[in-house]
């Protein structure tokens, strides 16, 4: 038995002229600006990673295995044999001679068609959407940082495009994350939601103005910033990414302006209902009829930007750890929500009483708060607790932590992006089952919310 006494933990007898020469110069503002050119280079050389020769994002093939295991029910030697019947169908191109094929993703879809138009009616080529109602719009919010808000949207969109889905994805948060997944170029706010909202504010003055003309009062004139915006649409704002079935209304640091600009407009036009102002500019502009789905990745912060994309979303998910402390904020946040909506509802419905007109009330097809991050060995217990208490408002599936997720992180890449030969083919399958799960989940839900707003229309016709 050794007789040494254990080493000192490491903040004993820290020298203090060693701690000196080590600290540096102090920082004063100037400092903030290098250390945010030496993220931005350090951020453009981790994306080129991803990136092809002409600098752009590009998505991978996927091979016959995937494709007939993932994507398309079919046993591999029905497929096989389909293309060779099919001469005009994609043939895929192969690295040796005789060896696997590759798709792109276009291709996959083409070949899913093909599939649903000739193949058997009793399996699933295409996903459930019923003709003639409007895409589903999902928010994905938390208040609280770090429980996977942005990689839950993103991976949720990337699994619907792979499902057949035709998604855009809307970038609510300045962070800009979700528009990096996605390799987005935003110069300034004017190619954000900013100016689609100025726009509703705008559209919004106009009618006021009218109101004040007939009143025989002097119009508010609209500055720059508002005239600007009047001319622009979503569609202008859209930009394509490396999915060819999801694209990008993306965000950068400038988007945070529009947190200070809307309670401006809101103190100038008192009547103006700012939460109406993105699902009613996307709806104007026929972006509900262009997709399927909609998926809205919002700041962690209840403001004003996250308000939009709530009161927008038909579908709220609320991602968060099992934690105590995840927990605790996650109530908190739902708390937030209820005296956030709730205080609308009091002042619009008061307004609308005293003038004869119907009031406000928010609804929500479904939410579900959804673990991530999980681990079935640390956790269960905690996971049990926090389902005995939320019950159905809690998603049944908890998605896990695999090595798959943050070797695909490290690769710039999302799951679904991440090649499976990269990684041990068992490690692949597990990883991306836990991801495949949390789609299926959501796509219950989104099938139910389509279903029943299928029923009670054709019971209205």
């Amino acid at each position: 038995m050794s007789s040494e006494a254990p080493p000192l933990p490491p903040y004993f007898n820290i020298d203090p002229d060693q701690a000196l020469a080590a600290l540096g110069p102090a920082t004063d503002v100037g400092g903030f600006a290098a250390l945010a050119e030496a993220c931005g280079r350090g951020r453009t050389d981790l994306a080129s990673r991803g990136l092809n020769e002409g600098g752009d994002r590009t998505l991978r093939l996927f091979s016959t295995w995937e494709i007939t295991r993932y994507l398309i029910p079919v046993a591999p030697a029905h497929f096989r044999r389909v293309l060779r019947q099919n001469p005009d169908l994609p043939q895929g191109t192969s690295e040796t001679a005789g060896g696997a094929k590759w798709f792109t993703l276009d291709e996959v879809l083409r070949l899913r068609a093909h599939f649903s138009d000739a193949g058997s009616k009793a399996k699933e080529y295409r996903p459930y959407r019923p003709e003639g109602l409007a895409a589903k719009m999902v928010a994905v919010a938390n208040f609280k940082g770090g429980v996977g808000k942005t990689s839950t949207a993103a991976h949720l969109a990337m699994s619907a495009a792979l499902d057949g889905y035709k998604v855009l994805v809307i970038d609510l948060d300045s962070q800009g994350s979700m528009t990096s997944i996605f390799g987005g170029q935003v110069a300034d706010e004017w190619q954000t939601v900013f100016p689609l909202l100025a726009r509703h504010y705008g559209t919004h003055m106009q009618a006021e103005n009218q109101a004040r003309q007939a009143r025989g009062e002097d119009p508010v004139p609209l500055d720059d910033t508002l005239s600007e915006a009047m001319g622009l649409r979503a569609q202008d704002l859209v930009q394509k990414t490396h999915w060819p079935n999801i694209d990008l209304l993306g965000a950068q640091l400038n988007l945070y302006w529009a947190e200070f600009q809307i309670p401006v407009w809101r103190m100038q036009g008192r009547s103006w209902k700012l939460w109406d102002a993105l699902s009613e500019t996307l709806a104007a502009d026929g972006v509900l009829e262009d997709y399927d789905l909609v998926f809205l990745d919002t700041p962690p912060a209840l403001g004003y930007l996250t308000i939009n994309g709530l009161s927008a979303a038909d579908i709220l998910l609320v991602p968060l750890g099992a934690s105590f402390l995840e927990f605790d904020s996650t109530g908190r946040f739902f708390d937030m929500l209820h005296s956030t909506f709730a205080s609308i509802e009091e002042a619009e419905n008061m307004a609308a009483r005293a003038l004869g007109r119907a009031g406000v009330s928010f609804e929500w097809d479904a939410v579900r708060a959804v673990l991530t991050r999980y681990d079935a060995s640390q956790q269960a217990e905690l996971g049990a607790l926090m389902q005995a208490y939320l019950g159905d408002a809690l998603s049944p599936h908890r998605q896990d932590f695999t090595a798959l997720i943050g070797q695909a992180g490290e690769q710039v890449n999302g799951i679904y992006e991440a090649d499976y030969r990269d990684f041990n083919r068992e490690t692949y399958v597990r990883g991306r089952d836990t991801f495949d799960q949390t789609y299926a989940a959501f796509k219950r839900l989104l099938v139910g919310v389509w279903r029943r707003e299928e029923i009670e229309t054709n019971k209205g016709e």
